[in-house]
This record gives C-alpha cells, sequence and structure tokens, in this order.
C-alpha cells in the first residue's frame, strides 16, 4: 500500500530505511513532543527494532514519509480496542530538515481518509502538547477540531504540561 503526496510518498516501512529513519529520528528536536518511548538518542537498533515491528503488523498502520527515496518520518494510527474500538489516534512526525513546507497536513490527510476507508473506526483523534503549536496548526488545516484542553495531564522532560485534544469524525469527513 502506498499513498503519493505532494513531494512524498507514504509506504510501509521496510528493509533498507534503517540508516535513514536513524539519521532523522536521533535530533533532540524530533522527540520535544513525542511520547517517551520514541527514544533520544535514536540508535541503530532502535531503528532496527521499529522497522520489524512495522513489517509484521498485522495491518498496515504506520507508515514510513519518504523524500527523494529516503525515509525522514513516520505517520500512523493506534486502533483502540474495548469499548474504544471505534476510535484510533493519529501520530506523526518528521525529520527536522523538512519542516516547514506544509507537507505533514497533507500526509495527515492521505493517513485519515486511509483510515476511515480501511478501518471500522467512527474517530480519529490526536493529543497535542501544549507548546507544539506547529502540531495543532497541521492537524487544524487537515479538518480536526479541537475538543478540550486537558490541563496539566502530561509531563515531558520534567515540565508539566497541557494536552489539546483533537478529533475528526467518519462522518465530518467521508462524504
Amino acid at each position: 500500500m502506498e499513498l503519493q503526496g505532494e513531494g512524498f510518498l507514504l509506504r510501509g516501512w521496510q528493509a533498507g530505511d534503517e540508516a535513514s529513519l536513524q539519521k532523522h529520528a536521533n535530533n533532540p528536536k524530533v522527540p520535544l513532543f513525542l511520547r517517551d518511548r520514541f527514544p533520544y538518542p535514536y540508535t541503530m537498533d532502535d531503528a532496527k527494532f521499529w522497522i520489524n515491528l512495522a513489517q509484521n503488523q498485522p495491518q498496515l498502520t504506520s507508515f514510513a514519509i519518504v523524500i527523494n527515496n529516503e525515509a525522514c518520518g513516520g505517520i500512523g494510527i493506534e486502533p483502540m480496542t474495548g469499548e474504544s474500538r471505534i476510535t484510533a489516534e493519529i501520530g506523526y512526525w518528521l525529520g527536522e530538515e523538512h519542516w516547514g513546507r506544509g507537507l505533514m497536513t497533507e500526509a495527515v490527510k492521505l493517513i485519515t481518509a486511509y483510515a476511515f476507508e480501511h478501518f471500522p473506526l467512527e474517530r480519529l483523534e490526536a493529543g497535542v502538547y501544549d507548546k507544539n503549536t506547529a502540531s495543532m496548526r497541521v492537524l487544524e488545516k487537515a479538518g480536526y477540531i479541537k475538543e478540550a484542553i486537558l490541563r496539566r495531564s502530561v509531563i515531558k522532560n520534567d515540565e508539566v504540561m497541557d494536552k489539546h485534544l483533537y478529533a475528526i469524525f467518519r462522518e465530518s469527513y467521508i462524504k
């Protein structure tokens, strides 16, 4: 499965992506607003572990963002379980050299369409840490709406922050 964007490609992670993944992920600015499970420093072992994990997922939910044949970011969904099984969380990151070009907004739109077309979801949501205004703009430009601000709900790098909850719904997305 490949999703073509303007100047980039979204595809499953594959063997051979390790070096470019490690190169782009091993930047202290990249994990600033990501979950702690995204390691820093990002080693070659981390890259190998991630690609192995992504290649063995039962359904394709994690995509590499490929620019000029180089995997330089990631985007995907994480379906929830139990009574929340109609919801998935969307997450993404991009190597710093590609920031500010509008690429991520288009990637979010592509993954949103993919998620609603291939999964029995009613809702996609994203939690954005307080100081990550760039990610908030990405989601808003992609049609997500801010539902809530969860005050003092996360801690990152020893700083307690608010988390902004964004969502988009199948009924408003698929026309």
